[in-house]
C-alpha cells in the first residue's frame, strides 16, 4: 500500500470477485475503491432493448456523480451494497479493463459493432483522474476499426480530446454530454459530485472547436424544477450556444433503487412537492402520460427556437470521412437498465 492510501473504514460488505485491494486515498475523501480483476468487459445489451448498440462498456461499478436521481443505483444490491450512500462512495474499478477488453477485441469471433460507454456509470467520473482506464479503452477499440461512442458528465474527457480526435480518422466516434441542469444552485443540490453546469458547456464547445460532434443527453427534466417555460428556453438556448449538435429531453424516471433515494431529497429540499410526485408516478416508473405529452410538446417548442436537432444527438456520430452519420437512438427511448457488467 502506497504512502499516499490508509485502510478502508470497514471492508466490502461481500466478497467481490477478482478483488484485489479495498483503498481510500486523501484525494478521495469519504469514497472506498474495490479494486478488481476482471474477466470480461464487454457486456452484451438485451435483445429486448430498443437502444442502437448492442455492447457496453463500464469501467466502474458506483458513481461519485452522486446524482440523487441515478437510475443505475439499483445495480449496486446486487452487491447487497446500498443504493444510495454506497452507491455514490463504495466504487468498484476494474483496473485491467483496458488489457481484457484488448484481448476480447483480437477474437475472430469480434464483429466490429458499435460499442457504447456511459450507459451505467460515468466513466469519466474523477476516479478516471486515479486510474487512467479510458486511454487505453478508447486505443483499444480504435485500434481494433471498433466504433464506440462516450457519453458523460465528466469534463476530465478533455485529457483525452487528442487521442479521441486521432480515433476517429479511423472509426466512427460519438460524443456526448449529460446536462439538463443549468442553474448552478440547483445542480450542485442534485447532482453535487458533477462537474459544474458551466464547465460542462465549455466541454461542449471544446468538442465541437476540436472537430467532434457533440450531442446532448438533456435528462432528467424534473417536474415542477426544472419544467417550467423560463427554465426549458434558458437550457436549449446555453445548449445551442455552446455548439451543440443534437439533444434529446425528457423526463426524470424513478425507477426501484433511485426511486427512494430521489424522494427522500424531495422531501428535505422541496417538501410542498412529494405529494405531486406521488401523484404523477403513482403509476410506476414513469410520469404520467399526459405529463409527458405535455412536456414534448413544450421541448419542441424550445428546440426550435433555438435551432437544435430533435432527437439522441449523443449517437450522432462522426464517421472517418469528417461527415455526420445521422442519429439513431429514438428520442423517447428510456436508458438501458439491465445489468450490463
Amino acid at each position: 500500500m502506497s504512502a499516499d492510501e490508509v485502510a478502508p473504514a470497514k471492508p466490502a460488505l461481500l466478497p467481490l470477485a477478482g478483488l484485489l485491494r479495498s483503498v481510500q486515498t486523501p484525494e478521495f475523501a469519504g469514497i472506498t475503491f474495490h479494486e478488481v480483476t476482471a474477466k470480461s468487459v464487454l457486456n452484451r445489451v438485451p435483445p429486448t432493448s430498443s437502444m442502437p448498440f448492442s455492447w457496453t462498456i463500464n469501467p466502474f461499478r458506483g458513481c461519485s456523480h452522486a446524482c440523487v436521481y441515478c437510475f443505475a443505483r439499483k445495480t449496486h444490491s446486487y452487491l447487497d451494497l446500498d443504493t444510495g450512500l454506497d452507491f455514490d462512495a463504495q466504487l468498484v474499478v476494474k483496473v485491467n479493463a483496458a488489457e481484457v477488453l484488448a484481448r476480447e477485441l483480437r477474437r475472430p469471433s469480434w464483429a466490429r459493432e458499435h460499442v457504447a460507454l456511459g450507459t451505467n456509470t460515468d466513466p469519466y467520473q474523477r476516479a478516471e483522474g486515479r486510474y487512467r482506464l479510458m486511454p487505453g479503452i478508447i486505443s483499444a477499440l480504435a485500434d481494433s476499426g471498433t466504433p464506440f461512442s462516450i457519453l458523460t458528465k465528466g469534463t476530465l474527457l478533455a485529457r483525452d480530446l487528442p487521442l479521441l480526435k486521432a480515433a476517429a480518422q479511423s472509426v466512427t466516434v460519438g460524443m456526448g454530454i449529460s446536462l439538463a441542469l443549468v442553474d448552478p444552485v440547483l445542480a450542485e443540490a442534485i447532482e453535487p459530485g458533477t462537474p459544474a453546469p458551466k464547465a460542462r458547456l465549455a466541454l461542449i464547445s471544446r468538442l465541437r472547436e476540436a472537430g467532434l460532434p457533440c450531442g446532448v443527453m438533456a435528462m432528467p427534466i424534473l417536474p415542477w424544477l426544472t419544467d417550467g417555460d423560463e427554465s426549458l428556453d434558458r437550457l436549449f438556448g446555453e445548449l445551442a450556444a455552446a455548439g451543440a449538435t443534437g439533444v434529446s429531453a425528457g423526463p426524470l424516471h424513478l425507477r426501484p433503487g433511485s426511486r427512494e433515494w430521489f424522494m427522500q431529497w424531495l422531501a428535505a429540499h422541496h417538501p410542498h412537492l412529494v405529494g405531486k410526485y406521488e401523484g404523477l408516478y403513482r403509476g410506476g416508473s414513469y410520469a404520467s402520460k399526459e405529463y409527458r405529452d405535455w412536456l414534448s410538446g413544450r421541448i419542441r417548442v424550445f428546440r426550435k427556437k433555438h435551432g437544435l436537432t430533435a432527437g439522441a444527438g449523443f449517437f450522432r456520430n462522426l464517421s472517418p470521412d469528417g461527415q455526420q452519420a445521422p442519429a439513431t437512438l429514438p428520442a423517447a427511448a428510456a436508458p438501458v437498465q439491465a445489468s450490463l457488467f
